[in-house]
């Protein structure tokens, strides 16, 4: 059992035409048609009365001393700035600045009163979170979580109670809600680990038990007769569901970053609701108008996706 072995078994064996086909490809990288305008996988674009710029964190999700130099000169001036980058600035109730190599941070250069920034928009994650910074100026921020298109959809029950930047619960916007998220991922380890009694909780339960560990008011009523049992706290300790600030962590099962690498294509679901959804923005002269819109695959919400948040964004 060597490690060549291993390798043997994982990855494919090449053909004897291979390398032909490989050189004929590289062959059309100087054509014109393959020339990029942009300088590089980061971009600028002037879009009526905004601009909106794209960096590229990467897989670390820093930028190098030559993106940062770029981003600094194309985020001057008046015009009011969109940034839309791939990691999040503000992310499950705390802030991710990016770091750029060489000293700074993207969060310092967005927040910047001269450059005017009106939204910083992520993706990666793939939910939908909404964080409206008040800044010193008077003026607020709305930094997003926009990638819940993905193909699977990563838990919003995990975010603890959120307080950061001076965004408190009452100010924070999630979708799918904590309840939806945590009965979702109940049915889905039901299933997986053939436990469906025990692990599977209703949206009333979830709902129930979330505003019991956060020490808030349910998003949406759970009915009187929904009790919050010893099953029903166990099962969302097991799933990671957030806790007060005062709480200590416990043992939980996978539902990030190792669901990710390890379960979520076997656990693709072909039954509704898919909880994914999709961004909108609307800019005029005045003001960008942002929506985020569900994609749950059922037929009225297809016909007429529902609004899950809007926010308008004054330009002046």
């Amino acid at each position: 059992l060597t490690r060549a072995w291993l390798r043997s078994l994982l990855w494919h064996r090449p053909r004897p035409d291979d390398g032909r086909r490989l050189a004929e490809a590289r062959e059309q990288r100087s054509a014109a048609a393959q020339q990029a305008v942009q300088p590089g996988p980061y971009w600028a674009i002037d879009a009526g009365p905004v601009r909106i710029i794209g960096i590229d964190t990467g897989l670390l999700g820093t930028l190098d001393a030559e993106q940062g130099a770029w981003l600094r000169e194309v985020s001057r001036g008046s015009r009011p700035k969109i940034l839309v980058t791939g990691s999040p600035l503000y992310v499950d109730g705390r802030c991710e600045p990016c770091a750029i190599e060489g000293g700074g941070t993207v969060d310092a250069i967005v927040r910047d009163p001269d450059h005017h920034y009106v939204a910083a928009i992520g993706g990666d994650i793939h939910n939908y979170q909404r964080y409206p910074v008040r800044l010193d100026d008077g003026r607020t921020l709305q930094y997003v979580v926009a990638g819940g298109g993905g193909a699977f959809m990563h838990a919003t029950h995990t975010i603890p109670r959120v307080d950061v930047a001076g965004v408190h619960e009452q100010d924070f916007r999630c979708y799918p809600l904590r309840g939806d998220s945590l009965a979702f991922y109940s049915r889905l380890y039901g299933r997986r680990l053939r436990m469906r009694r025990f692990f599977t909780l209703t949206e009333a339960e979830a709902t129930a038990v979330i505003a019991e560990r956060l020490g808030i008011k349910p998003t949406r009523a759970p009915g009187t007769s929904t009790r919050v049992t010893r099953r029903v706290r166990l099962v969302a300790g097991l799933l990671g569901t957030g806790r007060r600030p005062d709480k200590a962590k416990r043992f939980r099962l996978p539902v990030r970053k190792i669901y990710t690498s390890l379960f979520s294509p076997g656990s693709a679901t072909y039954s509704p609701p898919f909880f994914k959804c999709f961004l909108r923005l609307d800019v005029s002269p005045e003001s960008v108008r942002l929506r985020c819109y569900a994609a749950t695959g059922n037929l009225a919400q297809e016909i007429a996706p529902p609004v899950e948040d809007e926010v308008t964004i004054p330009l002046r």
